[in-house]
């Protein structure tokens, strides 16, 4: 009965978002079924036979939609020019003199004659005559041209061999001639978030009622590349989850580079044509199988990488820009959780880009392909959408406008955002807000949607980052703050362990987290993350500024380990390693003086190469002899591991009088481990009986 109930209101939901469709997009959307049902028989791209559907098919009436279905397949058999029939066709226009045909057009204006003429992409023909009329009413042909039907005479003259005997009468193009922004806007008007989503999706053929509300986000992410300039993304998960779909099959506007190899004239600047390669004629380049890029140039990477930084590229004496974006697909050959204890997430691309931080850097979103479920054949859509090219247009018209400042109005940025990660998520929540709110109305509730999304994509590839290059990426606590109540909110990433500072499962060896008090009161969470290089006993810490205090307690810690360290492990040199932690104030609240005890830990952890138990959060402190000093205020010190994710505490043995003060359903969630020392607390911490 529920699951009755429930199709029931699938069902008129899905006839309220048709009726409002067929209102306000008349002529502007098919159903997507009949484009299945065509396309499977003819080799004609998406965006030329929806159109044509669109023209023919917009009706209720299955009799009428039947009758326009067979006009559609009658053009395309008769008019429809394939390049390998093209001497076919030009024989029968010779002997008619006038023949229809379906085919590209792109329009130059020859200066020396001045006037306009045509190129026929499959028809093969070049500098054919054609009325500006035309240029001026249908612009797409002047900016990269636009399919049509195009009627054409024949009329050989003997006395003007010169001149082409063929001509064009007319011109009627089948894809978008132009695009009406504002009827976007104002057709958006009339369609609540959730509707709206689920016609961007069928519009790419996907059935939205078979995702749940994150997969529609991270399918939604796939078309940030057409709608932002200028913006890389990656996505690798398992196959057969249609990561190269949209590029290819939806977009006219995109390309997709199969195989990996290519060149850098290919991509950037032939030097020899003087011509811009393939970003300065798409929106978007997307990489097929990112595991087999390669560069016959041995420049190739770096052209690469300063093209994803800047929008421009160096060749010869020029400097060229271009606004195309980069979209990077590939296949994970295993689980992600194995990927993330063995490697990094970025491990299936080539080793020139793998390990190369620069390249990595420039990512701006990664979006977690493993998430979205392989496709089944009722993943795809058989309900009304908007026409293929309709969509492409209006998203290419929206890469005019910048709307990165749009989450300004009610929040801005936490502290770890460094430059590149502040430029990655505006232009995330910039491509988001114009894809969902093209008509610029939305709520804060909408616009913190967006932003937890853009800082989560943008973390992912931070902390591979970190990952990869170490002390230098360590800031990836991405938050935003609330700028009436000024509450940060962290956003995490699913794979990392959860929402919670401290995350679940082994952290890596060096990594220890502590909770103890600021100078401003507040009781904080910090984490210390080591690393040990041979070299002969410096200590470099990063991350302390000019906290005296905090320096001070630190220095008590390598101290304590030059004096005890060999009582601890022979493996602990204060001679022959350098050692450099970095510490984080997790909150933002301001550093902490107990540090001490943690630093001995971290330290004495990166050493043995031993990490400490999982969940565990340091308490207490030690004075410059080593004694051991209580924790204050322990059922607030308590209460903060509890929502920070400690599910195990150390414990000075000097605190347990004050057990009596605590609730007992908060003693009840943590196991406690007591220490009498400074030695017994590394032990314990590192799990060593």
């Amino acid at each position: 009965m529920e699951e009755w109930k429930l199709g029931n209101e699938t069902d008129d939901a899905n006839m309220v978002i048709d009726q409002k469709l067929r209102q306000y997009f008349d002529g502007r959307i098919v159903r997507k079924d009949l484009t299945k049902s065509i396309k499977e028989g003819a080799n004609v791209p998406v965006y030329v036979l929806e159109f044509l559907l669109g023209q023919y098919c917009s009706s209720d009436d299955d009799e009428v939609i039947e009758k326009g279905v067979q006009n559609v397949k009658r053009i395309l058999s008769d008019n429809f020019v394939r390049p390998d029939e093209s001497q076919k066709v030009l024989s029968l226009l010779r002997e008619r003199g006038s023949f229809t045909v379906i085919d590209r057009l792109t329009v130059k204006l020859n200066i020396k004659y001045d006037r306009y003429e045509a190129d026929f992409s499959n028809l093969g023909i070049k500098n054919i005559p054609i009325a500006a009329e035309y240029v001026s009413q249908y612009d797409r042909l002047l900016c990269g041209g636009i399919w049509c039907i195009v009627q054409l005479d024949y009329e050989f003259c003997e006395e003007d061999k010169h001149n082409s005997p063929i001509q064009i009468r007319k011109v009627t193009p089948i894809q978008m001639p132009h695009i009406d922004l504002a009827e976007i806007k104002q057709g958006r008007k009339h369609f609540t978030k959730d509707e709206w989503i689920t016609i961007l999706l069928r519009s790419t053929g996907m059935e939205a009622d078979k995702f749940t509300e994150r997969e529609k986000w991270l399918l939604l992410a796939r078309m940030l590349p057409l709608v932002e300039n200028n913006f890389n993304l990656c996505e690798l998960g398992p196959r057969s989850t249609g990561k190269s779909h949209l590029f290819k099959e939806i977009s006219p506007n995109s390309i997709l580079v199969s195989g990996g190899q290519t060149t850098v004239a290919n991509l950037f600047y032939n030097m020899g044509t003087k011509t811009v390669g393939l970003v300065g004629l798409w929106d978007c380049v997307a990489f097929d199988e990112v595991a087999g890029i390669t560069f016959k140039d041995k420049d190739g990477v770096q052209i690469m990488k300063d093209y994803m930084a800047s929008g421009s590229f160096a060749r010869g004496k020029e400097e060229k820009a271009a606004s195309a974006s980069m979209a990077f697909v590939g296949n994970i050959n295993q689980s992600v959780d194995v990927l993330l204890k063995t490697s990094h997430l970025f491990e299936p691309f080539p080793d020139a880009m793998a390990y190369d931080t620069a390249f990595l850097d420039r990512m701006h979103c990664y979006v977690p392909g493993w998430e979205i479920p392989k496709y089944r054949p009722d993943f795809f859509t058989n309900d009304y959408g908007f026409i293929t090219d309709y969509l492409a247009e209006f998203m290419r018209e929206m890469r005019k406008e910048p709307w990165g400042d749009a989450c300004d109005r009610y929040f801005r940025f936490g502290s770890n955002l460094n430059q590149r990660d502040t430029i990655a998520v505006r232009k995330m929540v910039s491509g988001f807000t114009k894809l969902l709110y093209p008509d610029g109305e939305f709520s804060r509730n909408d616009m913190e949607e967006i932003l937890t999304y853009a800082l989560e994509m943008r973390r992912r590839v931070k902390e591979q980052l970190k990952k990869i290059g170490g002390m230098e990426f360590y800031d990836v606590n991405f938050s935003y703050i609330d700028n009436e109540t000024f509450e940060e909110r962290f956003v995490s990433v699913p794979e990392q362990g959860g929402g919670k500072l401290i995350p679940e499962g082994m952290a890596n060896p060096g990594t220890v987290y502590t909770i103890s008090r600021a100078k401003s009161g507040m009781v904080g969470v910090y984490r210390l993350e080591t690393q040990m290089l041979p070299g002969n006993g410096k200590f470099e810490r990063t991350g302390l500024g000019s906290d005296r205090e905090a320096k001070e307690a630190t220095n008590t810690a390598f101290n304590y380990l030059k004096a005890n360290g060999g009582g601890i492990s022979r493996s602990i040199s204060t001679t022959q390693k350098d050692y450099i932690i970095n510490y984080q104030d997790l909150n933002g609240i301001g550093m902490t003086k107990s540090l001490a005890l943690p630093t001995v830990i971290a330290i004495a952890s990166a050493a043995l190469n031993k990490p400490t138990l999982s969940s565990l959060a340091v308490l207490g402190e030690i004075s410059i002899s080593g004694a051991i000093t209580k924790v204050d205020e322990l059922a607030n010190v308590l209460q903060v591991c509890l929502d920070s994710g400690a599910k195990k505490i150390l414990l000075p043995i000097t605190s347990a009088a004050d057990l009596g003060t605590v609730p007992p359903d908060l003693m009840g969630a943590f196991s406690i481990i007591f220490y009498t020392s400074a030695q017994e607390a590394v032990f314990k911490a590192l799990g060593v009986e």
